[in-house]
């Protein structure tokens, strides 16, 4: 069993900003209820190429992120094969070892898997991911006085393990999941951005 998958980041979560989650305090609700996507700018799994591809997630987190128990489906980019879906959900689901082990461990339920047309972009640091009719998010991160983006580094909780993540906020955040029962709308809350590279 072998990836190597570079690329970005795109999440949105229902927390004010920052999220408390990435320091490992409990959710500002109680509850997380949140998306992410990883775009695979190139990588390939046990040799199939998944280069280009998409995959984001909708999630609901109990409690405290780190006590796992969250309920999580993966929406895969329409665009990929049986054999491109199959290699992506192995890896984020921990069956490929490496990096990503440790976020599918704190899964309690993972829904099944679905097809989706996935848009996934970054244009001068606006991030912009749309799930089909489940997700609509746009972002954009901070910036200090000189025009750098502000990074959390060393957090003790990540979705891209091993790169600092950049500290952003969402003008839209929109899912909807009746599997989850999520349906959230606002604006203004929390949101990160990256860049990882995940070797197995």
């Amino acid at each position: 069993m072998s990836y190597v998958l570079e690329g970005d980041l795109l999440e949105v979560c229902d927390c004010n900003v920052l999220c408390p989650c990435w320091i490992g305090e409990d959710p500002d609700n109680g509850t997380c209820e949140s998306s992410l996507a990883y775009h695979f700018r190139s990588g390939t799994i046990d040799g199939v190429d998944v280069s280009g591809l998409v995959v984001a997630s909708t999630v609901k987190i109990p409690g405290n992120v780190l006590n796992g128990g969250w309920r999580r489906q993966l929406f895969v980019d329409e665009r990929a094969s049986d054999l491109q879906m199959a290699a992506i959900v192995d890896t984020l689901t921990g069956q490929k070892g490496g990096p990503l082990v440790d976020l599918a461990a704190l899964i309690g339920e993972e829904l099944e898997a679905k097809r989706a047309a996935l848009t996934f972009e970054i244009v001068e640091g606006k991030g912009t991911l749309r799930v089909g009719d489940v997700i609509e998010a746009v972002m954009e991160p901070y910036r200090g006085p000189t025009g750098e983006v502000t990074t959390l580094n060393e957090s003790i909780f990540t979705t891209i393990p091993g790169a600092p993540a950049y500290v952003a906020k969402a003008e839209i955040f929109r899912m909807r999941n009746a599997e989850l029962g999520l349906d959230v709308d606002l604006k203004g809350h929390n949101a990160i951005q990256g860049s990882f590279r995940f070797e197995c």
